[in-house]
């Protein structure tokens, strides 16, 4: 009660049980209150880096139990065990996926965290692989690979400074030129699989891989520049920061162009530039599109401005 009334004195809003310090020292000095940010920050800092090593540490535990599991030979025991390590599995997804983690965290921060969880989801994949349920095996792996486009534009928007670019593009342009193609050909092998006719089906268990020949990538050496790095240090050299953000989500997801290719073609045709119409914008590249939607709009806000500024002088 006493609690109570000093709170009502001081005007406080208790939220969720917790009183707003920096609210309540408002009129303290400046010094005061930076350092309980700083406290409070280094105490959110350590909660999330607790949670990100348990969920860590249960990773390892599951994929440990998940090899084990394999080596029992009763069917029963073998799938009950499997799905013991699937379950801590699905534990440690929901601390790397826990979006409140992540809004706390910069957007490299966000692309590192969230790979471990595609790849905790990939983990979630081959348990039910090795359980031959094909058509769950199938469902999540669309769903994963929707997931990563998602999150990859959530990183996109997220991303605010040129460091941060630099980082992602390179990046991301990996992810979605590798990582999406290699999960999409994993679902359509399952698919092709759960299609074939019983016959054809125990044939193809029965054969024996282990011999067969396959060409294997070529190493790239410790000192070679990747493919991906390259490429974005000449769209460096044709763009801009904000340019360069859009084309990376126009390159996720193709069918946001749309948007930029209207956008374009509407101020092109108020412009009287004649070339710049929807069926030419759908063949140019992203880097054509992106630039000239930059242009166009920083056009159109600078009129806008100038507009607002005679405005205010009549």
């Amino acid at each position: 009660l006493k609690l109570r009334k000093e709170v009502e004195q001081l005007r406080l809003e208790v939220k969720e049980g917790f009183i707003d310090l920096k609210q309540a020292l408002k009129n303290q000095g400046t010094e005061i209150r930076e350092l309980i940010e700083q406290v409070a920050a280094d105490i959110e800092f350590r909660n999330h880096r607790t949670i990100l090593v348990r969920a860590y540490g249960l990773f390892i535990q599951a994929l440990h139990r998940f090899r084990s599991a394999m080596q029992i030979q009763d069917a029963q025991r073998r799938n009950a065990e499997i799905d013991g390590a699937r379950g801590m599995l699905f534990q440690a997804l929901a601390d790397y996926d826990n979006r409140e983690l992540l809004s706390a965290t910069c957007s490299a921060g966000q692309l590192r965290r969230l790979e471990c969880a595609w790849a905790i989801e990939q983990a979630i994949i081959a348990t039910y692989q090795v359980q031959k349920e094909s058509v769950a095996v199938s469902d999540r792996l669309s769903h994963l690979q929707a997931k990563i486009r998602q999150d990859a534009l959530d990183i996109v928007d997220c991303c605010e400074t040129q460091d941060e670019l630099d980082f992602l593009f390179p990046e991301l342009t990996r992810i979605h030129a590798h990582d999406l193609p290699v999960l999409e050909s994993w679902q359509n092998q399952v698919d092709w699989v759960r299609e074939l006719p019983p016959l054809e089906l125990k044939l193809l268990e029965s054969t024996d891989f282990k011999n067969s020949e396959f060409t294997a990538n070529p190493e790239l050496a410790a000192d070679s520049i990747p493919d991906e790095q390259l490429r974005y240090e000449t769209l460096q050299q044709k763009s801009h920061f904000y340019s360069l953000r859009d084309q990376l989500a126009l390159m996720i997801e193709p069918e946001l162009r749309e948007d930029w290719e209207s956008y374009v073609s509407q101020q092109a045709a108020q412009s009287g530039y004649k070339t710049l119409v929807s069926s030419n914008l759908q063949q140019a590249s992203n880097l054509t599109v992106a630039n000239l939607y930059w242009y166009f709009k920083v056009r159109d806000e600078s009129e806008k401005e100038s507009e607002d500024e005679s405005d205010g002088l009549q």
